[in-house]
């Protein structure tokens, strides 16, 4: 018996000690937390989503009582979580320039030429590999949905082939554009409504080949635009949203209805 107790006292003795050094050097070598972390970790929305540049809201919560970095980063929270922090931080409330994702194409599955019908992985960007994907236009939705996948606020649908954002829904935290394979969804100024909403960057008769909606760089918008606020970019029109008061001039002179206003 003594045989076996022996070696039983022997570990728990051990363990004991083991437990006490323990207890002791988390005392000595503790690093005492800012409290306000926790009260701003609290305060911001839990989404996790990166879009204040960090990890998650634990890296920006962090990254605010250490570093002192603008508490105005995170497109989630809005205008309430702002003041919260402001207040929490003694600091000033700069609220930043709201934006929200756009769709940059009108091409649906109807109105583009199909190349091929894929029966492989719903994922946008494994079908991109296989020649730019199904549709003739290679700069277009793919349609398969990996933005909706990526999508914490159920902020977009995919109907016949092409991905839709729900203003309503949509935070401006940035993960579609991330998770895009062909970039073709773009942060955007919420104040400029009129877009063009078209990455096509071929010339007008290829493009209008490939799909129906697409720009055909006709140069209508730029020549009609009373204050300069559109330029040619490699045959695509580009709208700048610092200059545009949302005239509504080049929507009216768009051939192709490119140009649409998304309130």
């Amino acid at each position: 018996m003594e045989g076996i107790l022996i070696p039983v006292a022997v570990v728990a003795g051990l363990a004991l000690l083991f437990g006490i050094a323990l207890s002791i050097t988390s005392i000595v070598f503790h690093v005492r937390s800012d409290p306000r972390i926790e009260k701003v970790r609290e305060t911001l929305p839990g989404a996790n989503c990166g879009a204040c540049g960090f990890s998650g809201c634990d890296g920006y919560a962090a990254a605010i009582v250490t570093d002192g970095k603008p508490i105005n980063l995170c497109p989630v929270g809005g205008s309430d979580v702002l003041a919260k922090l402001a207040a929490l931080m003694g600091v000033e409330a700069e609220e930043q320039a709201g934006k929200k994702a756009r769709v940059l194409c009108q091409g649906n599955w109807q109105t583009v030429e199909m190349k091929y019908k894929y029966e492989g992985i719903q994922d946008c960007a494994s079908a991109a590999v296989l020649l730019g994907g199904m549709s003739a236009c290679i700069y277009g939705c793919v349609g398969l949905g990996s933005c909706v996948k990526a999508c914490k606020f159920d902020a977009i649908v995919v109907e016949d082939g092409l991905a839709r954002i729900l203003p309503e829904k949509c935070t401006g935290c940035g993960m579609c554009v991330a998770e895009c394979p062909k970039a073709i969804i773009r942060m955007l100024p919420v104040k400029t409504a009129h877009t063009v909403l078209c990455s096509n960057h071929e010339r007008g008769a290829v493009s209008r080949k490939n799909c129906g909606t697409a720009c055909i760089a006709c140069g209508l918008c730029v020549k009609n635009c009373p204050l300069n606020a559109i330029r040619m970019d490699n045959s695509l029109a580009v709208i700048d949203p610092i200059l545009c008061v949302d005239c509504g001039k080049c929507a009216e002179v768009c051939p192709q209805k490119t140009i649409r206003a998304i309130r």
